[in-house]
């Protein structure tokens, strides 16, 4: 089981790193209603310029949070829940993993 927590661990990895930025994460907030987007409209509402959304987005690409899609000569973004969905588990194991812990800790303390 340890060897499969720490290769999920390092799946995981990219993608807490892709979400620790702000900007990033607002991104994700943008594109959580499912449908792709356009550069564009990603920036709507942001200081930042297109040239500063693409990096952002090209950082959440290459952690498999969003996909590039072409139509004709416009770029769209949209969200994929799996990596998501990969570190709810992973932190639902981890968890678990604490609360074991705990409770034998509790269990020691109290006998």
């Amino acid at each position: 089981m340890g060897t499969n927590l720490a290769r999920k661990r390092e799946a995981c990895a990219p993608v807490f790193a892709a979400l620790g930025d702000v900007t990033r994460l607002t991104l994700l907030s943008k594109l959580s209603g499912g449908e792709a987007r356009s550069i564009a409209q990603l920036t709507e509402g942001s200081p930042l310029t297109r040239q500063a959304i693409t990096k952002h987005l090209r950082v959440l690409e290459h952690a498999g949070i969003v996909h590039n899609i072409r139509e004709g000569r416009e770029s769209l973004f949209k969200i994929d829940p799996k990596p998501i969905n990969g570190l709810r588990e992973y932190l639902d194991r981890v968890s678990n993993q604490w609360d074991n812990a705990l409770a034998r800790l509790k269990s020691f303390v109290e006998s």
